[in-house]
């Protein structure tokens, strides 16, 4: 169980590759996992990749297909759940009781809601679960850390968690995007406004990571009173513009995830 000798991967598109491309990266033995994804043209070195579901359990399986696929492929899967095998899911909007219920023999079942960044080891990790005791929760929470920062959640909260741990990266490029176009709009070279939106945003983000201040706290420091940042986060900050659009923006992804969960529990 906390080795994890036989991981089966089902469907490795962008989310389920940048989570294997992170175990990799973090030296986990390429030899230990297996692959089934009909469309996907190479695999890993040392990984195993399959076209059609292997026979024989497996210690875990983690679904990586489209939500919308799971009543479809869940009686080809079945057969690589065992009685000791822990199914993982990075489905987003289907619930643990919908899992539950389509792969009852197994072990356990566990939650991930990473992003992309799990490829560098930079990823938020939320996991929820059901059938894990302590010592286990341990060993997965263990074996998700290079991919990034785990941590357990409620379950409740997973809707919520997805809209920032999920669909937050989408929304920081966004914003990026935006800060570059901005440059741009003030004179500065398309190409140069990029650079230095991104140069910007690594910079920031590292010292938030590494500061014992908030970033609301880093904010009001980089604003002197008067000064040219103050005029800017006075626009930012005039009837609580931005935290409303922001709080919209993360309400509408977990609403839609929610819509999802519904849907896979009606299947």
């Amino acid at each position: 169980m906390a080795l994890f000798d036989k991981f089966l991967i089902v469907g490795c598109g962008n989310m389920g590759g940048a989570m294997l491309a992170g175990w990799l990266a973090g030296g986990i033995e390429p030899s230990r996992f297996t692959v089934v994804d009909p469309g996907l043209p190479e695999a890993p070195e040392g990984v195993t990749l399959l076209r059609e579901m292997p026979e024989g359990a497996f210690d875990a399986v983690m679904l990586g297909i489209k939500p919308q696929m799971l009543d479809q492929l869940a009686p080809r899967i079945a057969p690589a759940v065992g009685p000791e095998t822990v199914v993982f899911s990075i489905l987003a909007g289907v619930e643990i009781a919908s899992l539950e219920r389509r792969f009852a023999q197994g072990r356990a079942v566990v939650r991930i809601m990473p992003n992309l960044a799990a490829a560098i080891g930079k990823s938020p990790i939320a996991l929820a679960e059901s059938g894990l005791e302590g010592r286990e929760r341990d060993a997965v929470a263990k074996f998700m850390q290079p991919l990034g920062t785990p941590e357990w959640f409620d379950e409740a909260l997973f809707d919520a968690v997805t809209a920032l741990a999920g669909c937050g990266p989408g929304f920081v490029y966004r914003f990026i995007d935006s800060l570059a176009g901005g440059a741009v709009a003030l004179g500065v070279p398309e190409a140069q406004a990029r650079r230095l939106a991104l140069a910007m945003v690594e910079g920031a983000g590292l010292l938030a990571a590494s500061s014992e201040l908030s970033p609301g706290e880093l904010a009001d420091r980089v604003a002197s009173p008067g000064g040219s940042t103050r005029a800017g986060l006075d626009v930012l900050d005039e009837g609580g513009a931005l935290a409303g659009l922001v709080t919209a923006a993360m309400r509408a992804a977990r609403e839609r995830n929610a819509e999802m969960a519904a849907a896979a529990r009606e299947g």
